[in-house]
């Protein structure tokens, strides 16, 4: 399995795995991550990445470790109301993962944001990535919104633009 994993990581040509995330899907998850913070005090983080780098395939990265990584990197783990989410698609292994940050995920858990992977994965597996990820921006916001309300002033802390790897 691990060398079948490496194959597809470092020869399937980046242009055809993100055949189905073409710049009308990106600009419509930009515009749902804008509609999304309009609702809440969270801030939203999409990457779309293709495969693994080659450090992280020779250590064995798992895709949520992968998104940890970015996680931090990008700093979405400095909101000023510790309500950053990160939404990542790996899609050579077909994996979503979602990092939350201590302030939200102390109030939804784990399960929750398990279970929004899932049912983004699945739908995926049915080519409706679009359908997907919309229905999952819906459970997100749904979540922020009862938990970090529009409060006085909701400066964009982070990029809405998906991040594409």
């Amino acid at each position: 399995m691990r060398a079948i994993r490496l194959f597809r990581h470092l020869l399937l040509p980046a242009w055809w795995v993100r055949r189905d995330f073409p710049k009308p899907l990106l600009r419509a998850i930009e515009e749902a991550v804008r509609a999304s913070e309009a609702r809440h005090s969270g801030e939203l983080s999409f990457v779309v990445e293709t495969g693994l780098p080659l450090y992280g395939l020779m250590g064995g990265q798992t895709p949520r470790a992968r998104a940890m990584e970015l996680f931090s990197q990008m700093r979405i783990w400095d909101t000023r109301r510790n309500s950053g989410v990160l939404i990542y698609l790996q899609l050579v292994d077909r994996r979503v993962e979602i990092v939350a940050d201590r302030g939200i995920d102390a109030k939804v858990g784990q399960e929750f944001w398990s279970g929004v992977c899932r049912r983004m994965e699945a739908a995926f597996r049915d080519r409706r990535f679009e359908a997907g990820i919309l229905a999952a921006f819906a459970e997100i916001t749904e979540v922020l919104g009862e938990h970090f309300p529009v409060a006085g002033d909701n400066p964009n802390e982070l990029p809405d633009a998906p991040l594409v790897l």
